[in-house]
C-alpha cells in the first residue's frame, strides 16, 4: 500500500510539473514543506517553492521531469518516507539528476503531500543504488 501511494504521487509531481500546472502541482506539496540540501539554501519552504515552480512554469523552463526507482525507508499510518532518482530536463538542454529522500505525509484532508525532501549527496545516492 504504502509503495503505491509513493509511486502515485511522483506519477502526479511528475505529470503536473510536466503539464505546468501550477496549481495541481502545490496540491501535492504541504504548507508546511522543507526542501534541504539545494547548494546556496539552508532550506526551502512553501512560498520559496511555489514562487520558483511558477516561475519555471511560466518561462516554460522545464522540458521533462522524472522518477525512476523507489526505495521505502519508512511507513506508517501518516508517513511514507522514500528515496528515488529525479531528473529534471530544462529547455535549455540542461539536466539536473540527483537522488532525494522523500517524506509524505497524511494531512487533515486525507492527502498526501510532500512535507520533506532532502537532496541526497552523490555517494548516498550511489550507496543506495539510485544512480544509474
Amino acid at each position: 500500500m504504502s509503495e503505491e501511494i509513493a509511486l502515485q504521487w511522483l506519477h502526479d509531481a511528475a505529470a503536473t510539473a510536466n503539464a505546468k500546472d501550477h496549481q495541481a502541482h502545490m496540491e501535492l506539496i504541504s504548507q508546511k514543506v522543507n526542501l534541504l540540501g539545494v547548494p546556496g539554501f539552508e532550506s526551502i519552504g512553501y512560498e520559496q517553492w511555489s514562487t520558483q515552480c511558477k516561475h519555471e512554469f511560466e518561462n516554460n523552463l522545464l522540458k521533462n521531469v522524472r522518477y525512476d526507482g523507489l526505495k521505502l525507508i519508512v511507513s506508517k499510518d501518516v508517513r511514507i518516507m522514500f528515496k528515488t532518482h529525479e531528473t529534471v530536463e530544462g529547455s535549455n538542454g540542461e539536466i539536473n539528476a540527483q537522488g532525494i529522500e522523500v517524506l509524505l505525509e497524511k494531512e487533515s484532508d486525507n492527502k498526501w503531500r510532500l512535507v520533506q525532501e532532502r537532496i541526497l549527496p552523490p555517494e548516498e545516492s550511489v550507496h543506495d543504488q539510485l544512480l544509474h
